[in-house]
């Protein structure tokens, strides 16, 4: 399946980073009559990721937030301590949900899995 516009999102269950942990997060419980801003990366500590994609929702958290959104969260095929590490080099710690989708299954459910083994990153 490839995720088009007004598709539901599939319920696949993620890990995010908390004070005591990794923890499970359902799709549900994040995108369940909520307004979310989600994108995804391809990687976590990518220069493009961490240069050109991510600093653009942290610089506007705030204004996003105003216009009515609930979370603001990224994905990426890495696992939740990259993801968690990430979020605290980064300052996105409490201002963006950091989703670990470590096995792809949402990648995978949504289409938008990429092989990018001939550049050493494998199933992203």
């Amino acid at each position: 399946m490839t995720i088009s516009v007004g598709d539901k999102l599939p319920d696949v269950t993620f890990k995010t980073m908390t004070a005591d942990g990794a923890k499970p997060i359902t799709g549900a419980e994040i995108f369940s009559g909520k307004k979310v801003v989600l994108f995804g990366v391809p990687g976590a500590f990518t220069p493009t990721c961490s240069n050109n994609h991510l600093p653009g929702y942290l610089e506007n958290h705030d204004a996003i937030l105003a216009r009515g959104v609930d979370t603001i969260a990224v994905v990426s095929v890495n696992d939740v301590h990259v993801m968690g590490a990430w979020a605290r080099f980064t300052g996105g710690e409490g201002k963006i949900l950091f989703l670990a989708d470590g096995s792809g299954d949402f990648a995978k459910a949504v289409g938008l899995d990429n092989d990018l083994s001939a550049g050493g990153m494998g199933l992203r």
